[in-house]
């Protein structure tokens, strides 16, 4: 089977939030966002834009008529900016006209009187001054200061990380229809629907019945629309109930980089400790995460950070220390990986710069700490069906690291103005939402008289193919054709109280409940088929469309059994429901289990810096990865790929620039670079473990969405370890992207006039 949505794809005819004819006499939003990145307002000017030929309203704070302040954690983000304001494009008023052009010429009649004040951009600044959007926390296992004197090496230093902007192809959009009764329905992009009704509902005055939201599928999220989408859903709302018409807000390119969060930049303090034979005793960092103006989600993005800052290690001694930092930016958010990348890209960091110190090689190191079964995290929650050595020894052997390592140091040895380098990512990976709460799924199966089915569940398709897994789930459990089966569009009134779409766990908790919902209808079907076939209901299977007694054919096929069922008066249509049994977390506890379970695998990527220019290429990435039995090859291929691509863009080209005031320079895609397909490795090999059945996933398998974005790390030491081949000259504080500007300065740095290296405190 392959993806439901391919040939909707290549030929256009995919429809997104906007792409349905628009309904009569719809209006658009547009949006005065703050020019600067923080200010008392003194004055809001809008009279102007009331006044101009097709403007219908302009919608301010005091406009709002239920909540004014919404939240995805906690209730701190005015959904207009009402006395200061926090971040530049900061929503200050929308403008709802009969046209986008009539909407974007009233925009710039609005002013604003802003009152500067002091900007901040700068996690460690904001930390220093006391600025934190919760109490500091401290995690602990072990005793670290007990350790350090009995390390044979102890090593600092610093990261300065930065974040990553999204770059969904569909930016973010909303259409807002009332409806009779004072009910609306919301067509949005976004990842998490039942959050945009929960607060449409607020905004209103209403109560959630009478907000519909409805989403087939998005054209990227990433993260992005988890929470962020919900804004100019509600905006929309707003002003679609005050004029009794629809009303659609789009953002362009621009506005969405300039008004939306990004992964979190992160400036971090790392220390480490080793015996001489490589084990890593103690290790010691602190996160200071760059949360933006709001706390958004930075919160559980900063918990998943600190329960992946040893990755796939075992450290007796751990001590991390996180905190969230207010700063002037659009609140930061979601994003792929959902703080784990930054969590383990300090751990790498350390390293690196302990290699170096030894004299050996990262791998040499990273070899000797892998954890196996029975390790317990410093969360609390014990290892068990372990493969990462597995998938270690697998890609160690099939892509023969001893043999990267023998050609890359000989064209090193032969070739002076171009070096190689690779370097190894071991990844682990939790899967589950850390709040437990949220980790339940449902689904919806109608059997239909003709033998067709569909299936609506609460997990949102967004490219990642969560639509054609459970197209598939329905398949196999009745033993029918995927072309009898449709998956619907999402939607809050056919599924209530939906788990947004994130954390790798949306086709595990919906195909779950979809495999529920398949067997309860199925118990009808085979009492009825046992019925005719004078056999018992267990004897009864169901393969290819037809009705098997004790393993053997019959001339009963699916659809006369789906119609004699109905006639028969027996259920065809069945809502399951899942979640997942012993998931608990509270971060004062030592004993936890946050995670159902953990995937693994591991990835060696080469790379050749051009030394005279400074730019690079990425040569190969080739990587085993632990995806249980999974569900469509080609689909959950396709996801790791695309994970490696996006983690290698976050470490090489993707620079987020920010100047001191607080205003985003590399706002359009002429400014901020991605990855493109010149640029990334043309030599990928992805090896999926054989014999891997995963018995918490649907069909066996296993999350696949965030887990590979890890692997993309390994560009960023495989470069650097090229620039040391060149010239050693470890920097102090480890910077990331590497972008061609910063390896050229790293290969000439004109402050140095020997090679250093770090050395052992």
């Amino acid at each position: 089977m392959r993806h439901c949505d391919s040939e909707l794809h290549v030929t256009g005819l995919s429809e997104y939030t906007d792409d349905v004819a628009p309904p009569e006499e719809m209006l658009h939003g547009v949006i005065f966002g703050s020019p600067i990145a923080h200010g008392k307002i003194q004055k809001l000017y809008t009279s102007g834009a009331e006044k101009m030929e097709g403007v219908r309203g302009v919608y301010t704070f005091e406009d709002i008529p239920g909540t004014k302040i919404i939240g995805a954690v906690i209730q701190d983000e005015p959904l207009f900016a009402h006395v200061e304001v926090m971040y530049e494009g900061h929503p200050l008023a929308m403008i709802v006209a009969e046209s986008v052009e009539l909407g974007r010429k009233a925009l710039k009649a609005c002013k604003a009187d802003i009152e500067p004040l002091p900007v901040t951009v700068c996690p460690r600044k904001a930390f220093e001054e006391g600025d934190v959007l919760q109490e500091t926390r401290v995690f602990e296992k072990g005793d670290v200061e007990s350790v350090w004197e009995h390390c044979d090496h102890v090593i600092e230093g610093k990261v300065d990380l930065a974040g990553q902007d999204h770059l969904y192809l569909e930016t973010n959009r909303c259409r807002a229809l009332p409806i009779e009764d004072g009910q609306i329905k919301v067509f949005s992009s976004t990842q998490s629907p039942s959050a945009v009704q929960k607060w449409i509902a607020a905004v209103l005055g209403v109560p959630m019945h009478k907000v519909e939201v409805d989403v087939k599928r998005l054209g990227g999220g990433f993260g992005g629309k988890e929470d962020q989408a919900t804004h100019w859903a509600c905006m929309a709302a707003i002003a679609a109930m005050d004029l009794q018409r629809p009303v659609q807000i789009v953002l362009n390119r621009v506005e969405d980089m300039k008004m939306t969060g990004k992964r979190h930049p992160y400036k971090q303090d790392f220390k480490v400790g080793l015996t001489q034979d490589g084990k890593i005793l103690a290790f010691d960092v602190a996160h200071y995460q760059n949360s933006g103006a709001f706390v958004d989600l930075s919160l559980p993005v900063l918990e998943r950070t600190v329960l992946h800052a040893t990755n796939a290690y075992a450290i007796p001694h751990v001590k991390i220390l996180a905190a969230a930092c207010r700063t002037h930016l659009p609140p930061n958010t979601a994003y792929r990986g959902f703080g784990g990348p930054q969590g383990m890209f300090a751990l790498e960091s350390a390293i690196y710069k302990a290699s170096i110190v030894m004299g050996v090689a990262p791998e040499w190191i990273q070899s000797r700490n892998l954890i196996s079964n029975g390790y317990r995290f410093h969360y609390g929650q014990e290892v068990s069906a372990c493969r990462m050595q597995r998938t270690w020894d697998e890609a160690s052997e099939a892509f023969d690291f001893e043999g990267v390592k023998k050609r890359v140091d000989s064209f090193n040895a032969s070739n002076r103005g171009k070096k190689k380098g690779y370097a190894v990512m071991p990844v682990c990976f939790g899967i589950s939402f850390t709040k437990t709460f949220l980790n339940q799924g449902s689904s919806l199966v109608h059997v239909y008289t003709d033998g067709s089915v569909s299936v609506t569940t609460g997990g949102i398709e967004m490219g990642q193919g969560v639509s054609s897994n459970m197209i598939a789930i329905v398949s196999r459990m009745f033993g029918i054709s995927e072309k009898h089966v449709r998956c619907n569009s999402t939607n809050t009134s056919r599924i209530a109280n939906i788990s947004p779409s994130a954390a790798s766990a949306t086709s595990d908790l919906n195909g779950n409940a979809t495999i529920n919902a398949c067997k309860e209808i199925l118990v009808g079907l085979k009492e009825v088929a046992a019925k005719e076939l004078g056999g018992k209901p267990e004897e009864i299977t169901i393969e290819d469309d037809i009705v098997h007694l004790k393993g053997f054919a019959t001339d009963l096929t699916w659809e006369k059994l789906v119609l004699n069922t109905y006639f028969s008066r027996v259920q065809l249509m069945a809502h399951g429901f899942y979640t997942p049994s012993g998931l608990h977390y509270d971060y004062t506890k030592k004993e936890n289990h946050p995670f159902h379970y953990h995937t693994y695998g591991t990835c060696i990527i080469e790379v050749t810096v051009d030394c005279l220019r400074g730019n690079y290429t990425i040569d190969l990435a080739r990587l085993v990865h632990d995806l249980g039995r999974g569900i469509i090859r080609s689909v959950d291929l396709g996801q790791v790929e695309g994970g490696l691509a996006q983690g290698i863009g976050w470490v090489t080209l993707e620079e987020l620039a920010y100047s001191d005031d607080g205003l985003l320079l590399s706002h359009s895609l002429s400014t901020y670079k991605a990855p493109d397909g010149d640029f990334l490795p043309n030599d990928i090999e992805v090896r999926f473990l054989e014999n891997a059945d995963n018995p918490g996933g649907p069909l066996g398998s296993k999350a696949v969405g965030e887990p590979p974005f890890m692997y993309g790390i390994a560009a960023y030491f495989a470069i650097q370890r090229a620039i040391d081949a060149f010239r050693l000259n470890v920097p102090d504080e480890i910077v990331s992207p590497m972008t061609p500007e910063r390896v050229l300065l790293s290969l000439y740095d004109k402050d140095s006039v020997k090679p250093k290296q770090p050395s052992s405190v």
